[in-house]
């Protein structure tokens, strides 16, 4: 049961869309699936980039520490995505650090492994080429935000790439589960507890969005995406 359910997983995951059974049974031999339970370390800056990780359910943290000591949040992950895949273009150990934000489960593969199979399968190949392209952009684009924009659009901003990675759509409204404090979006914005707080109240204030304890909902993503122009 559990080698049919990690089947079922990685068959789920993003950047292996279109492989068959055949393939996809290759990579189930090569990963290994665990649990690692909210806030543990997944990784961290330095380790040795030996491993590639599919993540298959909860979210993931990927953050950096500039030379203050102070943590960067530079994305954060959710199922069907893959991470340390960085690894492949850069040298030396890890560049940032990978904390669960919640229990969350993943499959690993050796780094070896993973690059014998991209080797040997040029459509995947290519798609991990636009991966880690992607994955850079999306670093560098956090990045701009943190140097170039205010507090309260840095929030917004946010609150739009969550709804765009994990939100759902219906009737026009965009749920997105909660699973981030506002201590935690605080960190992921470089901000304080405080102005998030006081920033969401204030958009909920004109009913841009809603939220609780277990969801949270944009009502205009558009009139949204004009405030963090």
């Amino acid at each position: 049961m559990a080698e049919q359910s990690k089947f079922w997983y990685l068959k789920n995951i993003n950047i292996f869309d279109g492989m068959d059974d055949a393939q996809m049974k290759q990579v189930e031999k090569m990963t290994t699936m665990n649990h690692v339970e909210k806030h543990q370390p997944i990784y961290f800056p330095e380790q040795a980039s030996n491993n590639i990780y599919f993540l298959k359910e909860g979210h993931v943290k990927l953050s950096r520490l500039n030379e203050d000591g102070k943590e960067i949040i530079l994305d954060v992950l959710g199922p069907g995505e893959i991470f340390g895949e960085l690894s492949l273009v850069e040298e030396g150990g890890r560049k940032e650090i990978a904390e669960a934000l919640d229990g969350v489960l993943i499959c690993t593969m050796s780094k070896h492994d993973f690059e014998a199979m991209l080797m040997h399968n040029p459509v995947l190949n290519l798609r991990m080429t636009k991966w880690i392209g992607l994955r850079l952009r999306r670093f560098e684009e956090k990045m701009s935000e943190l140097a170039f924009k205010d507090v309260s659009k840095r929030i917004v901003s946010f609150l739009i790439r969550l709804a765009e990675d994990f939100g759902k759509i219906k009737g026009g409204v965009v749920t997105v589960k909660s699973f981030l404090s506002h201590q935690e979006i605080a960190y992921l914005t470089a901000t304080s507890r405080q102005t998030v707080t006081s920033v969401l109240n204030e958009l909920k204030t004109q009913g841009l969005i809603d939220f609780t304890r277990k969801d949270f909902t944009i009502q205009n993503l558009d009139r949204l995406r004009k405030l963090a122009r």
